[in-house]
């Protein structure tokens, strides 16, 4: 084959799509199949940051599908999307190896003709990731098809040869003037718990944020932000109270919340099995305590202190359903708290199931709450009075009380002509009017967990969470105060010890015992 044909073949040969391509490597030459595997090698180089990275380590590098989401941020700033992104996930799990160095590398090769910044929490550690790429450069250099340009070799700073492109590092809080990026990758921006603590480095840190870094972007560029979460008002925090909308949010706790996880995992699947699998994860959060397994590896910061309950009170007194089979309930009831009202948090409509037995203990038996339509939360609050036989809806009525009985009613109407009722009557509708603060209506059942009285049957992670965060003054989260709406309603037989008398709306009238 003349030179010019083969040079022909093998431009289409990238063109072509990868099962025509095995067909074609199948008929051809010894000597074309060796030009076909380096043009598959710079193929698989292209496609992703870990593909690059198995490439070139021959598959030694490590791979996981959370490590792909972050491939993914970058494939889409390399095609010239735009992108504000903002990952959160736990520590020792690639994400800095993946985030500050492969991918950082890997978008330079498609986009020599850009400039990177990469900040960390200190310089030192961004000179770390500024020295790894550089020395890539320098081992890979054939491979990657980029060089660094003579005299421009310096781990906080370093230029390409032929090109505009080339990379910066800074620590947060290090001055950037003069130095434009059209990518910043911000990498654990705050060092620990002391400085994530201190609402001076926090302020600190934001002016940074907003003044220097935020500054440094060329039109048109992108910001991928990935931490550890240290606290509710941390950088990842206040991006999501004040710029939520303007930012993709990626969210991978070392354990997954809910049914919309990012990796589509089921309630409870570890985010790296083959590395830290449950009884791994179960050792750690052993050894750290609750507050930094929350916030750290689950990416939910809770106050340090103030909380009207403790996780003691849950886990200490939790059953499992096989024991829960053993005894008699009195009367069960699922309460709804409708999105709209006073809790500006997560605007769901929190709906929770609790019951009673004979000698006053109360059990949680399941949470439904989500983001969901005025429809779809009457429907799903009537689907589970169905499932567990309630006999009452307690409904939150501060706010479109007439609209919500309503709601239900008709949800109940629709399940009967679908013939989904089980023949059961409708369950009791008992309005719930608020006329007390959030820390009065929550303290009297926060008293009967701390005294054993309240048992979760199994764990109900996002509510968990809420219940032990929530301190006074904030705003209720909505699946709490329909868990408290619930077991209100049940506690009467022990109203006089619990003060329930600060009740003035039957919240607790038609009770059965």
């Amino acid at each position: 084959m003349r030179k010019a044909d083969e040079a022909a073949v093998l431009r289409l040969y990238r063109t072509l799509p990868a099962g025509k391509r095995r067909e074609i490597a199948a008929a051809s030459s010894p000597e074309l199949r060796a030009h076909l595997v380096r043009i598959e090698r710079e193929l698989a180089m292209d496609r992703s940051p870990g593909a690059m990275a198995s490439v070139l380590t021959d598959g030694r590098e490590m791979q996981a599908p959370h490590l792909g989401l972050i491939d993914a941020a970058f494939e889409r700033v390399a095609a010239g999307q735009p992108t504000r992104l903002l990952l959160t996930m736990p520590p020792r799990h690639g994400k800095s190896r993946r985030a500050a160095r492969w991918a950082p590398l890997w978008y330079l090769r498609r986009r020599p003709e850009h400039r990177v910044m990469i900040a960390s929490y200190s310089s030192d550690l961004a000179d770390d990731h500024g020295r790894w790429i550089r020395d890539a450069i320098l081992t890979y250099s054939p491979q990657l098809g980029i060089s660094l340009r003579p005299g421009s070799s310096a781990a906080n700073r370093f230029d390409l040869a032929g090109t505009e492109g080339g990379a910066v590092m800074a620590g947060v809080g290090g001055g950037l003037t003069g130095k434009g990026a059209h990518l910043a990758v911000v990498d654990d921006p705050i060092k620990d718990a002391q400085e994530a603590a201190s609402p001076t480095m926090r302020k600190r840190l934001w002016e940074w944020w907003q003044a220097v870094l935020l500054t440094r972007i060329e039109p048109g560029g992108s910001v991928i932000l990935i931490q550890t979460r240290w606290d509710e008002d941390d950088l990842a925090g206040r991006i999501l109270a004040d710029e939520r909308d303007r930012w993709t949010v990626i969210d991978l706790p070392a354990l997954a919340l809910s049914e919309d996880d990012a990796l589509g995992r089921e309630v409870g699947v570890p985010l790296w099995p083959e590395r830290y699998g449950a009884d791994a994860l179960a050792e750690i959060r052993r050894s750290v305590g609750e507050r930094v397994w929350w916030s750290l590896y689950m990416q939910q910061p809770r106050p340090q202190d103030g909380g009207v309950w403790q996780w003691p009170w849950i886990t200490n007194n939790r059953i499992s359903a096989a024991q829960l089979r053993g005894i008699e309930l009195t009367r069960i009831v699922v309460a709804v708290d409708p999105a709209g009202g006073d809790s500006a948090v997560g605007d769901e409509t929190g709906i929770v199931a609790a019951a009673a037995d004979r000698d006053g203990q109360l059990y949680v038996l399941d949470d439904r709450s989500g983001n969901r339509g005025a429809d779809a939360w009457g429907r799903e609050t009537c689907l589970l009075a169905i499932e567990l036989r309630a006999d009452a809806i307690v409904v939150e009525s501060n706010y479109g009380g007439d609209m919500s009985r309503q709601i239900l009613h008709q949800a109940w109407q629709e399940l009967q002509r679908e013939q989904r009722t089980d023949n059961m009557l409708m369950p009791a509708v008992l309005s719930v009017t608020a006329k007390h603060g959030k820390r009065l209506r929550a303290e009297p059942i926060a008293q009967l967990y701390e005294q054993g009285r309240i048992h979760h049957v199994g764990e109900w992670p996002k509510l968990e969470q809420q219940m032990v965060t929530w301190v006074a003054g904030m705003d209720s989260p909505d699946r709490m105060d329909a868990a408290v709406h619930a077991l209100t309603q049940l506690a009467d037989r022990l109203q006089s010890e619990v003060s329930t008398s600060l009740y003035q709306d039957r919240r607790l009238y038609e009770r059965r015992w």
